[in-house]
Formats: structure tokens, sequence, C-alpha cells
């Protein structure tokens, strides 16, 4: 039994919306967590959390609306917040991949949206690029805030600073790339502190690489992980779910 922590669900990525729902009840997923990060992402994604029972939703803005995200917004933000399926506020956090030109912007509609979760005691999702020293040093400013680092692929180092702040990592498809360095993390820092997550549509695990990602390649995560540590696929799942439970309420 597998859930899927981080993904994006569209009827711009996908032709047919209860197909998706239920090829992942065929492949073991039980739940899926879906991130609406701009306004018509959060409002279609409610939509999809109201109609099915299995999906579930973290609503917030992501950094790249950072110049256009009004005061309104983010206002009525903290009114859908309100909906019983939304279970955690982002991806938000900090992204300079492109530049630094609305960094005063990010930043501050990062801690604002911080403030919204520690406000009602929701979990956060972080999206973090190329901005690892400014992300913590905020993070730091909300020491009750909690949650998952999105689709992490940082160092040791890096990672352990984050679960010494409270956070879960969200490992993805990235782990399955054969050039990828994660596991050299997994193997320190174990079972823990992560959560599994597809960030479906994109990076979709191999063998399917190249192809659209779906909540339906968890296992293949799964699978490496439990490679990685040379333990079995149950234990992975088994504690890989009881750390979600820790962060989403999801019943």
């Amino acid at each position: 039994m597998y859930i899927d922590t981080h993904c994006h669900l569209s009827i711009n990525d996908y032709d047919n919306i209860d197909t998706v729902i239920n090829d992942n009840h065929l492949a073991g997923i039980e739940k899926i967590v879906i991130s609406g990060c701009t306004k018509d992402d959060i409002n279609e994604s409610l939509d999809y959390g109201f109609k099915y029972s299995d999906v579930y939703v973290t609503i917030g803005y992501h950094p790249s609306e950072a110049m256009t995200t009004s005061e309104k917004e983010l206002s009525e933000l903290k009114k859908q917040i309100l909906n019983n399926k939304v279970v955690g506020i982002g991806e938000i956090g900090l992204d300079y991949h492109y530049g630094k030109d609305d960094i005063n912007e990010q930043k501050k509609l990062f801690r604002d949206q911080l403030e919204i979760a520690r406000d009602n005691n929701l979990p956060v999702v972080i999206h973090s690029r190329d901005a690892t020293f400014d992300t913590i040093q905020i993070l730091k400013e909300f020491p009750t805030v909690f949650g998952v680092i999105h689709c992490f692929n940082g160092s040791l180092e890096t990672a352990k600073e984050y679960i010494s702040m409270g956070f879960k990592l969200g490992i993805g498809g990235v782990v399955t790339f054969k050039n990828s360095k994660l596991y050299k993390v997994i193997e320190k820092i174990g079972l823990d502190s992560i959560v599994f997550e597809t960030d479906s549509p994109y990076l979709t695990p191999e063998p399917f690489r190249g192809k659209k990602n779906s909540s339906k390649y968890i296992p293949y995560i799964s699978h490496k992980v439990a490679e990685i540590l040379n333990i079995s696929e149950y234990e992975v799942s088994s504690k890989v779910l009881s750390n979600t439970y820790e962060v989403f309420d999801l019943d």
C-alpha cells in the first residue's frame, strides 16, 4: 500500500482523470495528495478533492507566482484551507534557478504562507531550487512549522539539516535515475525521514523515464529504496506509510 504525497493532476496533462485514479488503485496506491500552486491549479485541485474520496490536496502559491499573487488571493487561501480535503500548504518556497530579480517578492510570499501554515497548524510542502541557504534560514524563523522538502536531491549535510528541523524528505523518481547520487543520502539516513512522491506528470522513474509520470509508478520508487537499503519492499512501504501519516492527516 502506498501514498503519493505530491503530484499534479490536471485535465491539461491527462486525458481522463477517472482513468488515472483507477490506474492508481490497480497499482496499490491508496491515496494521493495533489498540489495546487497557481490560482487555476488550486481551484481544479479542490474540485478533484471533492470528487474523489482518495484524493487530498495541498494548496499554496509557488515561488514562480511571487510577482502576481495579491493580498486578496492570500486572504482567499486562508478560507480555502478550511476545506476538509486540504491537508497542507504547498508547494511554497524559493526558486532562483532562473534568476533573482524577484527575490524579495519570493521571500515575502514564502514567509506569508509559512505564517498561514503556522497559525493553522498545517504541514508545508517546500519547493527549493538553487536556494538552499535562504530556504533554511527562513524556515528557522518558523520553528514550529513542519512538513516535507519536496523533490529532495541535495547533499547528506543538507538532508541532516532539514531532518533536524523536523522535516521529511520527499523522494521521487530521481532516485531511480542512473546518474543520481541520491542513493548515497538514503544509505546514510535510512527510512525514518522519507516519504514518497512522484511530482507527476514530471520526473518519471526508470524504466519509464521519458514518458508521462503518474502516481501508479510509486512502487518503482519503493523498489529502488529497498534495493539501496537491502531490505524488503514491505518494510520500506510500511515505514514510509507511517512517516506519511506523521505529516498529513489523511483520515
